[in-house]
């Protein structure tokens, strides 16, 4: 038994969260309710958002602190999307709901107006908080990228197929003035450390495939 114990731990798999894998099934819209038109599941097990009048973003059903994402995705020229993390419903002074997080961008850099701000609005970044490194190794629009997230103990690392293009210290004073300079610095309890996980559906269409989480 003590073999098989040091064993486990020499290779990392004691105690260590399985890999799941992530599916619509695995997600509602803003209410609890199914997913809206327009996110349907195609041959593969490939999530396609084809947005029309209602579709929406949708929200995880299970809330995650410190984790390992990884997926695919690809999208249309000029296009916009984007997968957010430590979503939580934040409620304004009139009691007002509204679901925010910190979100991996992808979008056009090219093409999209908001990808040709540059920086923290580019493929990678940490949307509108952290730059996306101006080196990131991104595939031609319509091709498939591979983005991967890594938070653990409040350290929050994005990669571009395969090499880190941002990262912060949510514990630190770089974050701290990153949100106080940010479109989220008036919102209250942004970034608590925890939350749920969403799809966002900022209008253009979006491919996502082999969607998958590690709990850390």
């Amino acid at each position: 038994m003590k073999s098989l114990l040091l064993a486990l731990l020499a290779t990392g798999s004691l105690f260590a969260g399985e890999k799941a894998t992530l599916t619509l099934a695995d997600f509602t819209d803003g209410n609890g309710g199914a997913p809206g038109a327009g996110w349907k599941t195609e041959e593969g097990g490939v999530i396609h958002l084809a947005p029309q009048k209602g579709t929406g973003f949708l929200i995880s059903k299970k809330e995650y602190s410190s984790f390992e994402m990884e997926w695919d995705w690809k999208l249309d020229a000029a296009g916009n999307n984007g997968i957010k993390y430590w979503v939580t419903n934040i409620k304004d002074a009139k009691g007002k709901g509204e679901w925010l997080g910190i979100e991996y961008q992808m979008i056009d850099d090219d093409k999209h107006p908001d990808g040709l701000k540059g920086g923290s609005h580019n493929t990678g970044s940490i949307y509108d908080l952290i730059d996306s490194a101006k080196d990131k190794l991104k595939k031609p629009i319509g091709e498939w990228n591979h983005s991967r997230v890594v938070i653990k103990d409040g350290k929050i690392e994005h990669f571009l197929n395969g090499k880190l293009c941002s990262s912060v210290d949510t514990k630190s004073d770089e974050w701290k003035a990153a949100v106080a300079k940010s479109k989220f610095k008036n919102k209250k309890d942004f970034g608590p450390g925890h939350g749920k996980l969403m799809l966002t559906e900022h209008g253009d269409p979006c491919w996502f495939k082999n969607l998958t989480i590690t709990e850390l």
